[in-house]
Parts: structure tokens; sequence; C-alpha cells
């Protein structure tokens, strides 16, 4: 019988650490980092279909979240400075994870490569649905910023502020609704927000 490592592969996610440049307070896994990006990307998408009437699909959405990362199993966390640093290696660097991306789903039992293929690479998703995916993901590095601000950890500033003006440039209501909304609650004390009603 066939061994087929997709899964397995996927389960280390939790030892690929991120922020690699950065002092933390706490360090940040791709496991933690994925799964709050699919929550994110899953409520923002329902926002936007209920709120906003817009053609989103909340599980599609939520389902390419989950994978969004998936190539940094092979190829790592590449610090976003180093990332986008020059116009060649942006271009290098997205190359090398599409190539990933194939050798990811080409790991999975045959009959299920395409779905997953298409969820990794999130071809299935609509204009609407990509922006409102790369926004969760922002989301998820802001909320880490102001994590590390609330701990006293100034080395995040400059993130956080390049994150809220990156948020704002996307001009997504339902983004905006969440930081006007959702976010401050990130700040409070875990008996303040059971107190929340």
């Amino acid at each position: 019988m066939n061994c087929y490592p997709f899964s397995a592969l996927l389960s280390r996610m939790r030892y690929i650490n991120r922020w690699g440049l950065m002092r933390a307070t706490r360090q940040e896994n791709l496991a933690e980092h994925t799964a709050e990006t699919a929550q994110l990307a899953h409520l923002l998408a329902l926002l936007a279909a209920q709120r906003y009437d817009a053609q989103v699909d909340p599980q599609r959405v939520a389902v390419a979240a989950l994978y969004h990362d998936a190539a940094e199993i092979l190829t790592g966390d590449l610090p976003t400075p180093v990332k986008y640093s020059s116009a060649l290696l942006k271009d290098a660097y997205k190359a090398l994870e599409r190539q990933a991306e194939q050798r990811l789903s080409a790991l999975a039992p045959p009959e299920i490569q395409p779905q997953l293929a298409s969820a990794i690479c999130g071809g299935a998703l609509a204009e609407r649905e990509k922006k409102i995916l790369k926004a969760a993901d922002r989301l998820s590095a802001l909320i880490k910023c102001i994590e590390e601000r609330q701990s006293g950890n100034l080395e995040f500033a400059s993130a956080e502020a390049a994150q809220r003006a990156a948020l704002a440039a996307m001009e997504l209501p339902e983004v905006e609704y969440f930081i006007q909304t959702m976010l401050p609650a990130y700040t409070r004390t875990l008996d303040e927000l059971k107190a929340e009603k």
C-alpha cells in the first residue's frame, strides 16, 4: 500500500517559527498563525456576505486560508523584509512557492490532488475572496503586533503601523468593521472579555 506524506508534512507547521528577524516576547509558529488566519478569513467572509451583500463563499475562503502558507513547510518562512526587498527576489520566491505548492499536493492520494491543489494555491477564489484572505493574513499579523505591544515589546511598532496602513489601503468594509468593533477586544484581559455582553 502507498504511503502519502501530505498530512504528516502539514503537521510540521508547528515547527516553523514566524517573525524570524524580530525579538518576540512569545514565539509564534506557522500552525498558530494558520489557524488564526482561517478563523479570521471565515469571519470576514461571513461579514462580507451578510453585512455587505458580497458574493463570497465563507467556507471556500476558510479552506484556502488553512493552506495559505502550506508551501512554507518546504520553503521555510522567509521574513517579509527579505521577501519583498527587490522585485527579482519577490518573483523568484513566488515561483518557489508555486513549485512547493505543486509538490505538496502531489504528496496526497491521487484522487484528491486536484481539489487540494486548488485549495493550496487559492485558484478557486474570486477576487474579493482573495482580498479577504490577504486581509485575514494581515489581521493575524496585526494581532501579533498588538499582543507584543501589550507585553511591553516595542520591537513590533513599525510592523503594526505597516499592517494598519496596508489593511486601510485594501478598502474592505468588513475589515474596517472588524477593526472598529472587534479588534479593540484584543487589548482586554480574560476577565474583561468574559464580562462583555
